[in-house]
């Protein structure tokens, strides 16, 4: 048999982005996605789809419509497979802070329950089989909100010299502070990760993501924050902005820098890993010059409105620091800017 991944949330953003990239290094892929995006937020934001495009690329994608919470799906897909699988990316989420709020045993339930079957199949089934967690800044919780910010014209931003102006590094306290139910439900997952590794001798990282993007994200307004403002600045849709002056600032990076960081890691693993992942001083902005960047790029004058509230437990500022992954990784660069992500991502909306 040839090599197996195992890739949870393969119709999503990261997932279908990992897919494609396992398929084209010579894996068989095991996609499972039961397509809960649809739940969460709706038709317009169903994972359908992109599983469709992925199952008609070649033979080697075999799909499981399978419940993460379920022990006993997940137990039966990795015994099947066994010790052929050697790579476990498990992308799969409920990844709203909102959302969380309405029913926070489903947010459990597949952000930290789902996580911990997967481990544990993983260790039943293939112990040596690399585990990928796509983690996320909000496990710091608002903490980074404590910071030291300068009110910019267009953005908020860290005062000069501060030992995090090159972005947060993974030693920031994740303790003591308000995460969102969401947030709160992906700590446990971050944590459990790293003790299989710890505690079990497994090769496994938590890559805590800022804002992960492309043209393949099904962008909803709870989710996905610059797909869904290029939808609406193309299809005319009105935005809203939430809170801090429309002036709160987010590193993103494009799911195929990602999706390369998994496959370094993949081919020389550690164990128990952690690394902040996103856009950092490369590939930044606020909620304001993404708007002007969506706008010149498309043309289109954004219709918006401005609601005082900020989302509970959401960051002012977030640009991560990806040097400790660089210092592990020296092979891995960016290939996408913020200008050259949006780009994308308004081609697929035209399109």
């Amino acid at each position: 048999m040839k090599k197996v991944a195992i890739v949870t949330g393969s119709g999503g953003l990261i997932g279908s982005e990992t897919v494609k990239r396992l398929l084209a290094e010579g894996y068989d892929v095991v996609g499972i996605d039961n397509d809960l995006r649809a739940y969460f937020f709706g038709a317009e934001a169903s994972t359908a789809g992109t599983v469709k495009k992925l199952s008609g690329l070649n033979g080697n994608y075999h799909h499981e419509t399978a419940d993460i919470r379920d022990e006993q799906a997940v137990r039966s897909i990795f015994k099947k497979y066994g010790s052929a699988i050697k790579l476990v990316v498990h992308t799969a989420a409920q990844p709203s802070h909102d959302w969380a709020a309405k029913e926070p045993l489903t947010d459990f339930g597949v952000n930290a329950v789902g996580t911990i079957h997967m481990l544990e199949a993983t260790r039943e089934s293939c112990p040596e089989a690399v585990f990928i967690f796509t983690s996320t800044n909000k496990v710091y919780g608002d903490a980074p909100n404590s910071l030291p910010l300068v009110e910019l014209e267009q953005r908020w931003e860290i005062a000069p010299g501060h030992q995090y102006q090159l972005g947060i590094d993974e030693h920031f306290t994740i303790d003591q502070s308000k995460h969102s139910i969401f947030g709160a439900s992906k700590v446990a997952a971050d944590v459990m990760v790293q003790e299989y590794g710890r505690y079990f001798g497994m090769p496994t990282a938590c890559f805590r993501g800022g804002c992960l993007t492309g043209p393949a994200h099904a962008g909803a307004e709870l989710h996905g924050f610059l797909s869904y403002l290029m939808k609406c600045t193309v299809s005319g849709k009105p935005y809203r902005v939430f809170g801090y002056k429309g002036k709160q600032v987010r590193d993103n990076i494009h799911s195929y820098d990602l999706v390369e960081a998994f496959m370094q890691f993949a081919n020389a693993p550690r164990c128990g890993e952690v690394y902040n992942m996103g856009g950092s001083r490369h590939s930044n902005c606020s909620m304001l010059e993404a708007i002007a960047l969506c706008e010149e790029i498309s043309g289109n004058k954004l219709s918006h409105t401005y609601v005082e509230d900020n989302r509970a437990g959401d960051h002012i500022w977030w640009i991560s620091d990806v040097r400790k992954f660089q210092g592990h990784y020296p092979n891995w660069h960016y290939r996408y800017g913020l200008r050259e992500i949006l780009t994308e991502i308004h081609a697929a909306c035209v399109g």
